[in-house]
């Protein structure tokens, strides 16, 4: 029989001793358990992805030395370890210690380096070229790293057909929508291509606008999940295989999430990690009254506790009294400080200073954005004088089309919801007031979304409806979709106006805030419109 540990941790990026700590802890509670082989994810010593850290050599040199600080902790247990190789040339390459009581038994160096989305790894590793295979307690093992295995007749494969009878991928794979079940799809195929057991060993925690989502697993070669690690928290998954009878046997199971319970988990520990991991205790949202804001604040009081939010309402001459009492019930809900500072006299002060220089225009977009820097200049000045840390509240569905404001609204150190479509927000909101009871008050689910920076303003003023505006964002930013193939189900006129305003609107969007992925292409990194661009299909 062998005993297998999945060790689901979640690294802090560069604190080499933090994670090497945690590393030997998971060790020990493997040991504890008899486990023959606790398994790591992918640069768990580092962790992902350490990006540009990999051009300091004394960064990988301090690696490796954590890595030895692991070794001698190994007594009666097969470790796998995610880490930072180097070789005599320089060479750096995305790999796996395998390291066996108290000695470094071997390496494996990852093969497929993804260069795609977020990921570019090919401008820091050199791929592996060896499919090597391993024994522990006299089972065959081949190890393989993320990318390795969604490549067809890769690393995988070749394994396998040296006797390979269980596989073992080390993986830092980001949550998105649907990255769950194409991850259980694909292992499912390969498990059956194969004909060998999968241990699946998912990095878990929340990096800068990534989520890992965890949901280690091990499945048999039907194609069967038999155990899974907890989704969006650490977790040690201990399984028995027993070669002879050709059989796992879990050891417990966790019951599977709904779409939506993911995307909302995925946002707590997002936030969570962001504020915790840089140092924050507290942070503030500013209130407005409205669905967003509502729904940031909510996540973040479940994210790092009542106690460390605070709420800031900002009311202006526009307004309603609907909107200020809203800001005043959701703060009492969540149990936050509430704060109440108006901006009508700043406001008046910016009118009578430009009354000159604006005479004889109309008032347009001008002096409605001042009300929205004033606001953002608010609450940069909390965030400064108390070091709390501003998170914005715009969605995907407004920034796409720059419904927003630079140096306003957009003013912040973390945007939650950034990747979240409007419609997403409305359905994220029933889901709290299901599970929490009333915490958003019925009244801002109910109310016209506005920004209310002109008297009577709606968002559909200038916006095509949310449910319409999210179906055709969906197919132009996720989908690469062309004017001819979105005009086959929707309007042409509404298709132009979607389209011009994502193109036009890209400037504002490279100077916001990080913001947590949660669709399989986000603004960011998987997103690199350029901003001086002449391209038009019309």
């Amino acid at each position: 029989m062998l005993r297998l540990a999945l060790a689901q941790i979640n690294p802090i990026v560069g604190d080499l001793k933090g994670n090497q700590q945690k590393i030997v802890d998971y060790i020990k509670q493997a040991q504890a358990q008899h486990a023959d082989a606790v398994i790591f994810p992918e640069l768990a010593l580092t962790g992902y992805p350490p990006e540009d850290l990999l051009l300091k050599d004394h960064f990988i040199a301090d690696n490796i030395k954590a890595l030895q600080a692991v070794i001698k902790h190994t007594k009666g247990v097969t470790a796998i370890v995610g880490f930072v190789d180097r070789d005599k040339n320089g060479n750096l390459y995305n790999a796996a210690a395998v390291i066996e009581n108290g000695k470094f038994k071997g390496v494996y160096h990852k093969q497929e380096l993804p260069n795609y989305g977020v990921f570019d790894e090919k401008r820091y590793f050199k791929p592996g070229n060896e499919n090597k295979i391993f024994s522990i307690k006299g089972v065959k093992v081949g190890i393989n790293i993320c990318e390795d295995i969604w490549v067809d007749k890769a690393a995988y494969y070749q394994q396998a057909k040296k006797g390979a009878k269980l596989l073992i991928n080390i993986s830092s794979s980001p949550y998105d929508l649907n990255k769950l079940q194409a991850r259980q799809n694909l292992l499912k195929r390969r498990v059956k291509e194969t004909k060998t057991f999968v241990c699946y060993v998912n990095l878990v925690g929340g990096q800068d606008e990534l989520v890992f989502d965890g949901s280690s697993f091990v499945m048999d070669p039907k194609g069967r999940t038999l155990a899974m690690a907890k989704e969006f928290d650490e977790d040690l998954l201990i399984v028995d295989l027993n070669s002879s009878k050709k059989k796992l046997v879990e050891k417990r199971t966790i019951k599977a999430l709904s779409q939506i319970e993911r995307i909302y988990k995925a946002l707590v520990l997002g936030t969570h990690d962001y504020v915790k991991k840089n140092g924050f205790q507290k942070v503030c949202v500013g209130l407005s009254g409205g669905i967003d804001s509502a729904l940031v604040a909510e996540i973040a009081v479940n994210a790092i506790g009542k106690n460390n939010v605070i709420g800031v309402s900002m009311p202006s001459r526009f307004s309603s009294e609907g909107t200020k009492l809203d800001a005043k019930r959701i703060a009492e809900s969540l149990g936050i400080q509430f704060l109440e500072i108006p901006i009508e006299p700043i406001f008046n002060s910016y009118l009578k200073i430009l009354a000159d220089a604006f005479k004889g225009l109309k008032s347009n977009s001008a002096e409605e954005n001042i009300q929205a820097r004033i606001r953002g200049n608010i609450l940069m000045a909390l965030s400064n004088k108390f070091g709390w840390l501003v998170l914005t509240t715009g969605n995907k569905s407004e920034i796409a089309v720059g419904y927003c404001t630079l140096y306003g609204d957009m003013s912040g150190g973390f945007a939650v919801i950034k990747d979240v479509p409007k419609t997403k927000v409305y359905e994220l909101a029933e889901f709290v007031n299901k599970r929490k009871g009333a915490i958003i008050p019925q009244t801002i689910i109910d109310r016209a979304p506005s920004a209310e920076l002109r008297e009577n303003q709606k968002d559909q003023d200038t916006l095509p409806p949310y449910h319409a505006l999210d179906q055709m964002l969906e197919q132009y930013v996720e989908k690469h979709s062309s004017l001819d193939q979105m005009v086959k189900t929707n309007d042409l006129a509404l298709v132009k106006q979607v389209i011009t305003m994502v193109d036009h609107n890209e400037y504002k969007r490279r100077q916001g805030a990080p913001g947590i992925k949660i669709t399989p292409r986000a603004f960011g990194k998987d997103w690199r419109l350029p901003i001086t661009n002449k391209y038009r299909e019309f």
